[in-house]
């Protein structure tokens, strides 16, 4: 019997690839860009990390995380999100000493024992950035600005930006007794989830997508009306800097995310062409998470974004890819007998920098010159016993159909001027 793909993972098959590349690289020259270094951290860390991070009573803690005791009963997590780990990397590798402002960028694989759905799995791929180390409500409006730029250097439009302040400890404590009161005539209405969360932790009440919860949520009061004079401040100022780049955004007082790190700003960038869950990336501030793992009060904030999200966003709005390029020169023999000559040569144009294939499977001519097709080779060098007994090859151009002889000792230096590798 077939061993199958576990539920919830998917094979990422070479003719994919491609857009995966092209996402990747867009992402790594816009964080560049900006000033931002790649880090990357392990796919597993000890479970106490994203407890103490994420939240204990968060739905990613409860339910979904894929945990784990090693030999020494020790509890592991594989890493459901990339801001812990960045921030534990942080304080451990203690790269403060480097840059009192540091700015940080990664990708990876995530694991989360979700529902799968479109553009969702258990084991995702996720990209994002951190800037720690400033309270400045300039890098807030810089991080949205950050996916902005990899959005729009990808094609993305009719994007929207959601954007919310979920207030400090001090102001957050007065709305959360504000918020259980305004629901406490309703607590029998509430989800199972939402009747735990009332007690242990109110404000993942306003996360919940379940249809009762959400008809009370709307009658609960808006957070913004209890920030206290510092996060009002921070909010105005978050604001403004948007303003000056331009970035439309709409003021959402119901988002607060499903991290309980975050403090201050939080927002999210939505597609319309993703229906339900439309969310493509979101982010905020997290000013005491540093502090939470050990460190010294340290302000930083953040967004993460999914690739696969990114990718299906990216096809609902029938963004063309750039087109494969293929393979460089494809290496044809007449028959079997030159195969030792065809696969030496076929290394040396490898060695000089050019990319090369040819076949392994004794095709005819024929067969060889359709594999070339399929490769899509721009050139084809082609071994004849008539060109051979000459110290010659035949070099065709797979475009013009045109093709020319060229000296056996010439022919690497014939493909460097035509590819412009000196």
């Amino acid at each position: 019997m077939i061993i199958r793909i576990p539920k919830g993972t998917q094979d990422i098959l070479p003719e994919d690839i491609e857009k995966w590349n092209y996402v990747e690289k867009i992402i790594k020259e816009v964080a560049n860009r900006f000033g931002y270094r790649e880090i990357r951290t392990p796919i597993f860390e000890y479970t106490e990390l994203f407890a103490r991070g994420i939240g204990e009573s968060t739905d990613i803690v409860t339910k979904e995380m894929f945990t784990f005791l090693d030999r020494k009963e020790r509890s592991l997590t594989l890493r459901p999100e990339g801001t812990a780990p960045v921030v534990r990397a942080y304080l451990e590798q203690r790269m403060d000493r480097l840059f009192p402002v540091t700015k940080l960028f990664y990708l990876g694989p995530m694991f989360r024992s979700e529902k799968p759905q479109a553009g969702r799995f258990r084991q995702f791929h996720q990209y994002g950035a951190e800037i720690i180390g400033t309270s400045s409500a300039q890098v807030d409006a810089e991080i949205i600005l950050l996916c902005l730029e990899i959005f729009r250097k990808l094609g993305l439009k009719n994007l929207e930006v959601l954007l919310n302040s979920v207030g400090c400890k001090k102001c957050r404590a007065l709305y959360l007794r504000e918020l259980k009161s305004s629901i406490h005539q309703e607590i029998d209405n509430l989800c199972t989830d939402c009747k735990k969360r009332y007690y242990k932790n109110p404000l993942r009440i306003l996360d919940c997508k379940n249809v009762s919860c959400q008809s009370i949520i709307k009658k609960v009061p808006a957070l913004t009306q209890y920030l206290c004079e510092e996060c009002q401040e921070h909010f105005q100022e978050v604001q403004k800097y948007l303003k000056v780049l331009n970035i439309e955004y709409r003021l959402d007082p119901r988002l607060v995310r499903g991290f309980d790190y975050y403090t201050k700003t939080a927002f999210e960038i939505i597609c319309k062409e993703l229906g339900a869950q439309n969310a493509v990336s979101g982010g905020g501030r997290y000013d005491y998470l540093v502090e939470e793992f050990g460190g010294k009060p340290t302000p930083a904030v953040g967004f993460a974004a999914g690739i696969e999200r990114t990718i299906l966003a990216m096809q609902q709005q029938k963004i063309e890819w750039p087109k494969d390029s293929g393979i460089e020169v494809f290496v044809a023999k007449i028959n079997q007998e030159k195969e030792l000559f065809a696969f030496e040569l076929l290394q040396k144009i490898r060695m000089a920098g050019i990319s090369a294939e040819m076949d392994y499977s004794f095709r005819s001519l024929k067969g060889q010159m359709r594999l070339a097709d399929k490769l899509k080779a721009r050139y084809t060098i082609i071994l004849g016993e008539e060109e051979l007994s000459r110290d010659r090859i035949l070099l065709r151009n797979m475009q013009t159909k045109e093709q020319k002889e060229v000296e056996i000792e010439k022919i690497i230096n014939e493909l460097k001027t035509v590819f412009n590798k000196f």
